[in-house]
């Protein structure tokens, strides 16, 4: 399953607090909810394991570092069954960003820093936005990248999938499922 050192790796779980009410959020929640069992399996994972989880997430306007505040301004009928599940807990770490990218404008390359990670295990939505300049990001700055493929949602399968072939083939990421 894991194709580098556990011992150097984290976690980070991108834009999974989010309320799914925009253009295309129908579609994006529908294939969300399918991800949902297998983010929760790679949390187990990081937890058996002891790597640290990371969840980097769109702000919605608050700008608050307050992953509670977050889930209760995006909590609806729909985003409960992906939050709910996946939500932060304790000894995760979270933080915002501005933009596509969890490592524009974040502290997220200073904790990896601190943590001693260069190996980073990519989950989350949308997969051909956020995920996919994530991982961009990540490959510029030489992380090695695991992207499980049954961990990663977008609006459509097509989109998905590729931003999945362009992080295996251009950026080198594992992407085989957990």
């Amino acid at each position: 399953m894991m194709k580098f050192p556990l011992d150097q790796a984290a976690v980070v779980f991108v834009d999974v607090i989010n309320n799914f009410d925009f253009d295309g959020g129908e579609d994006l929640y529908a294939n969300t909810i399918k991800i949902v069992p297998h983010m929760q399996k790679l949390k187990h994972f990081a937890r058996e394991n002891e790597l640290p989880v990371i969840y980097v997430n769109d702000h919605y306007g608050l700008w608050k570092s307050d992953s509670k505040l977050l889930i209760e301004h995006c909590w609806n009928e729909r985003s409960q069954n992906v939050i709910g599940p996946l939500r932060p807990e304790e000894a995760d770490y979270f933080l915002m960003k501005p933009m596509h990218s969890a490592f524009f404008q974040s502290p997220l390359q200073s904790l990896l820093e601190d943590l001693g990670k260069n190996k980073l295990i990519l989950a989350g939505i949308a997969g051909d936005i956020c995920l996919l300049f994530t991982a961009q990001d990540a490959y510029m700055q030489q992380y090695d990248m695991w992207i499980p493929e049954n961990c990663m949602a977008s609006e459509t399968d097509l989109g998905n999938s590729h931003a999945l072939a362009l992080m295996h083939s251009v950026m080198n990421a594992k992407t085989d499922s957990i």
